[in-house]
């Protein structure tokens, strides 16, 4: 079976093609940087498909099956990146789709749709509000989102899933930014850190990914991904930096004047327009000040999503993999 992965290049996109191809796919990569495909293509004997998102919708290419990770995922930019990015580029995903007959699609969403100003536990998939204007990453991925079950409708074989919190080796995201802060002004800590939150190693939404994609009960539904296991922020951030040996600093700060001067912040950058990110945006401040925790019992009882990693086992394999890269550059 032939499957074409969308973003490739990213950071899931690497773990997917390892996934596939461990488990017998024959796997195309799409993406923008040729050297990033260049080495999957080594690493994992896969074709490669270097285009564009607004190209994909006229090329012929054999497909069974489209596992879609490809999306500009950051708090800040402009609309019109994030639009053309993440709804257009949907839109042409599945154009592609129906013209090479593909059997299914599998989009990669984002749980930022779930994103309140307030605590929230054990949310399940059909708890989101569609009119959440928070940011335009959210609002261009739930849009994204309603194009898919739009396609669902039209015929194509499509399912969502929505991963929480992803971070492994290669993670530029997550723990970079974390340790960035540690070492040099602290890291922000709203509630004393008792938040409590779910992250998920990457290597469980790869395999969440295949599963979804192989499975014929979980068509036109979507879920949630995470390890399952959520805990308060202070107390993974503690195993963390205990684990790459060195002692965590924090900034304690009260989150309602932190959201109020992000949201000023974000008025200046606004009206300014100014798309470098904000030193402090409120979607932040929610996800480092409020609990929030998914659900993840659709996936395992439709295509029987079980964790293969621990939230423990994947922040040691970060640590040592750091800690010897550090050793490296010495």
């Amino acid at each position: 079976m032939h499957v074409l992965v969308t973003g490739a290049t990213g950071f899931l996109g690497k773990y997917l093609v390892e996934e596939l191809h461990a488990n017998g796919y024959e796997v195309t990569a799409q993406g923008r940087n040729v050297k990033r495909l260049e080495e999957l293509s080594q690493s994992y004997g896969c074709h490669t498909l270097p285009c564009d998102l607004s190209e994909i919708a006229g090329i012929k290419c054999p497909a069974d099956y489209v596992i879609h990770a490809a999306a500009l995922s950051t708090v800040w930019g402009k609309w019109d990146d994030f639009y053309e990015a993440n709804v257009i580029g949907t839109q042409n995903v599945i154009d592609f789709c129906f013209a090479n007959g593909v059997k299914k699609m599998v989009h990669v969403s984002s749980p930022s749709v779930y994103t309140e100003k307030k605590d929230r536990f054990d949310i399940k998939e059909d708890e989101v509000n569609v009119k959440n204007r928070l940011n335009f990453y959210i609002r261009t991925k739930i849009m994204a989102e309603a194009l898919v079950n739009k396609a669902h409708e039209e015929g194509l074989a499509t399912v969502i899933i929505r991963p929480r919190g992803l971070f492994g080796i290669g993670d530029t995201s997550i723990i970079p930014r974390l340790i960035k802060a540690n070492r040099t002004i602290g890291i922000p800590l709203l509630n004393g850190g008792k938040n409590v939150v779910d992250i998920t190693c990457v290597e469980n939404v790869a395999l969440a990914l295949r599963l979804a994609m192989e499975s014929d009960k979980d068509v036109g539904e979507t879920y949630n991904i995470t390890n399952g296991e959520p805990r308060e922020f202070k107390k993974i951030l503690e195993e963390l930096f205990v684990q790459i040996g060195e002692e965590a600093r924090y900034k304690k700060l009260p989150v309602g004047l932190l959201y109020a001067a992000a949201s000023v912040l974000e008025g200046v950058y606004k009206l300014f327009h100014i798309y470098k990110e904000p030193s402090i945006t409120r979607y932040t401040v929610m996800t480092l000040g409020y609990s929030q925790t998914m659900n993840i019992e659709r996936a395992k009882a439709d295509f029987g999503y079980q964790p293969k990693m621990t939230l423990s086992e994947g922040i040691r394999k970060y640590a040592e993999d750091l800690k010897a890269n550090q050793k490296k550059g010495e």
